[in-house]
């Protein structure tokens, strides 16, 4: 069940079935229906034995603004494998077309094609310090979008 959050308008609170799974900070928000999907699949999934929202900070280089940041995956999990070996997952959820280099052919306006382009900029920033990050820590980051969700 979602309630209205006061964060933004696109920020809801998730209820998990299985609370006692959940170890990140309450409530639990989802910024997209995209993410409460997600939510919705750690909470009752027998693999994942713990997961939690936005629990983990990756310092990055912003290269579009030269500044340092701090990046807030949307899901970090503990899943117990097909061999029943325990592997921690860092996920992003986003839209497929913000993973891949953006297209300067066709109709787009320049303003939209320069936020496309700043947009994977910053994406391929947060992506190459989250990776680092995780293969410090044995962990594995993952990007989920529409395909792997939905099938799409």
């Amino acid at each position: 069940m979602f309630i209205k959050h006061h964060f933004t308008d696109n920020t809801r609170t998730f209820q998990p079935k299985f609370p006692e799974k959940y170890k990140g900070k309450w409530p639990i928000l989802v910024r997209s229906e995209w993410e409460r999907k997600f939510a919705q699949w750690c909470d009752v999934n027998p693999s994942v034995i713990t997961w939690a929202s936005e629990a983990v900070e990756i310092p990055y280089f912003d290269p579009i603004n030269k500044k340092s940041r701090r990046y807030y995956p949307d899901f970090m999990l503990r899943v117990l494998d097909k061999n029943k070996k325990e592997v921690v997952y860092v996920v992003e959820i986003k839209p497929y077309r913000e993973t891949v280099p953006p297209k300067q052919k066709g109709n787009k306006s320049a303003k939209t094609r320069i936020y496309e382009q700043i947009t994977y900029s910053r994406n391929q920033a947060k992506w190459t310090a989250a990776t680092e990050f995780c293969k410090k820590r044995g962990y594995e980051f993952k990007i989920f979008t529409e395909k792997e969700l939905f099938g799409r």
